[in-house]
């Protein structure tokens, strides 16, 4: 199954189980996407000592899942991430057309 993650999110606990589903949801075998859109491109910065987000990130990318960042929000907050593409609402919308099911937090 492909499923899509769209996270717009600033809340630590709630971007730390987005990435912790997607995490397990490779783990069942399926295809998973996140997308960072609003204040969900603020992730890398959200870490605390109960929620690390930057490492649920670097396991779901090193086990074959995709991040991709809304690039207008983005630029707005003058900031970039490491972990991932500059993207676009085409891209978004990609996602959304091509996934069995979209999940948002």
């Amino acid at each position: 199954m492909k499923i899509g993650i769209i996270i717009y999110s600033d809340d630590s606990e709630t971007v730390w189980n987005a990435f912790r589903f997607g995490n397990f949801a490779l783990s069942e075998g399926d295809e998973v996407k996140i997308f960072l859109l609003a204040r969900g491109v603020e992730c890398e910065s959200l870490d605390t000592d109960r929620f690390r987000i930057t490492e649920q990130m670097q396991k779901f990318v090193d086990s074959g899942g995709e991040i991709l960042a809304c690039g207008t929000c983005l630029k707005i907050r003058q900031s970039e991430l490491e972990m991932c593409p500059l993207s676009t609402m085409r891209d978004l919308y990609e996602l959304v057309k091509e996934c069995d099911r979209i999940v948002t937090f």
